[in-house]
């Protein structure tokens, strides 16, 4: 006996794991980012914790909130208690199985009892084990395949997190756009209310006619309607927001202005490498590929015999009185040997299955790590560029602020007809909606860099030194 134990585990030490280890797809990078300001001595923008980049107060309130609240984060978090759990339910097929049966027979009808060995008729405790011996490593590769999976669903957590801090930044910029245009909205339906009353006083001295006042008219309703479209998407926005809190729709305070959030400056990107560890999305994306890998070996293992090591033990007596006599043990202990015969080539197609979820596997990992270059690319342009558009749009509002003042004085001292203040007016109005928009343009790159750039925020490292709640 102790030289069949002896000769099983030398198998198990010696045996190979069947199917191809692991390697990660060559995956070309270029040395940096088309759009990158990337001054060598500076650190990557990505390493920043999310209430460094973010210092609106009340921004930071509304993240911690949501990261606490969110039902996505939640469920995320409940996927790798699941993923644990399949976890050492895979290693525990490394263990010996042991199972236990009992008969305590109440009552019998007669028939022969056969003591030592038992019967439905008689009093026995019998133990079952069965340990498959891993010689053609199934079980290391399935335990390789958990193990991968375990850690997609940790940095798919990690990626919900990230989505979470850019979803509730870029919703609160959107949020205080509205804010901003409906503002802007407000001040030139004044505005026009003062050029209808001024256009009504002059017709009733017969010195315009009544296509002027309509005209006026006609400025002041459509101010009032985008006054009115403004209000409905800032109350959208804050049920979003609210979502993202996990709460139900609320309103939602506010805290900086557009034109007053702080960000950096110069955007340093860092190497396009370092998106490949730092990306959550990739590195499950690559977990995933592990784990198909993985797999391969496992169906390879399949088609071939399963040595296992099985044994049963117990006592039986049809007599509880004799139960514990040493004539009325039993036991065997003997190794056995399966493997498929008919089912073999059925086991070739799964195989054959599961080599093309691999290769689906490479392929997602791939497109992953191309969209990841593509998104730090367009934020990247995005900044750079939302910045030029806002300088020369203040110029722009700045220059027609002047050309409607002076339309104004020259319209009312006579000099000029409506329609000069009329092109004045509407140009201004449409302009600092315009430039609105495009300072929460730039804010909103800011944020989706960071996203692209993988964060640089861990739960588990790092926590913001105000934790207050709202």
């Amino acid at each position: 006996m102790r030289s069949l134990v002896l000769a099983v585990f030398s198998m198990f030490l010696f045996a190979c794991a069947m199917g191809p280890d692991y390697s990660r797809p060559d995956i070309s990078t270029s040395n940096s980012f088309r759009m990158a300001e990337e001054p060598k001595d500076l650190p990557s923008m990505a390493n920043m914790p999310w209430w460094e980049l973010y210092q609106d107060e009340e921004l930071q309130r509304l993240i911690r909130i949501a990261l606490e609240e969110n039902k996505d984060l939640k469920q995320a978090v409940a996927s790798i208690d699941e993923f644990q759990a399949r976890l050492y339910s895979a290693r525990m097929d490394f263990a010996p199985q042991l199972s236990a049966t009992g008969n305590l027979p109440v009552a019998r009808l007669g028939g022969v009892t056969f003591p030592g060995f038992p019967s439905p008729f008689a009093h026995y405790v019998q133990g079952a084990l069965s340990w498959e011996m891993d010689i053609w490593g199934r079980i290391r590769r399935a335990n390789e395949a958990s193990m991968a999976e375990l850690l997609a669903r940790e940095e798919n957590r990690r990626a919900i997190t990230l989505q979470i801090v850019g979803g509730v930044a870029q919703s609160y910029f959107d949020l205080r756009q509205f804010d901003m245009q409906l503002e802007i909205a407000k001040r030139t339906l004044a505005a026009w209310e003062e050029s209808v009353r001024i256009g009504q006083a002059r017709l009733r001295q017969g010195l315009i006619n009544k296509l002027d006042v309509d005209q006026f008219e006609a400025e002041r309703e459509n101010a009032a309607a985008r006054i009115a479209e403004l209000k409905r998407h800032m109350i959208q926005k804050e049920n979003e927001i609210s979502v993202l809190l996990g709460r139900n729709p609320s309103q939602i305070a506010r805290g900086r202005s557009l034109t007053e959030q702080i960000m950096p400056p110069v955007v340093p990107a860092g190497l396009p490498s370092e998106l490949l560890q730092r990306r959550p999305d990739v590195v499950a994306a690559e977990q995933q590929l592990v784990a198909a890998t993985a797999r391969i070996g496992v169906a390879k293992a399949e088609r071939f015999p399963k040595l296992s090591l099985t044994g049963v033990l117990g006592v039986a007596s049809p007599t509880l009185t004799d139960f514990v006599s040493p004539s009325t043990s039993f036991g065997v202990l003997a190794p056995v040997l399966t493997g498929p015969l008919l089912n073999a080539q059925t086991l070739g197609f799964q195989q054959q299955a599961v080599e093309a979820q691999a290769k689906q596997a490479v392929a997602q990992y791939e497109q992953t790590v191309l969209v990841a270059f593509r998104e730090v690319e367009d934020a990247l342009v995005g900044v750079s560029t939302a910045r030029e558009q806002a300088a020369a749009q203040e110029r722009q509002v700045n220059s027609l602020r002047s050309a409607l003042h002076l339309a104004n004085l020259r319209y009312k001292g006579g000099l000029a007809n409506y329609l000069d203040v009329l092109i004045a007016q509407r140009s201004l109005f449409v302009t600092e909606l315009a430039l609105a928009d495009t300072h929460r343009l730039h804010l909103v790159s800011v944020v989706q860099l960071y996203k692209a750039l993988g964060g640089g925020w861990s739960p588990e490292k790092n926590q913001p030194k105000d934790s207050s709640k709202g």
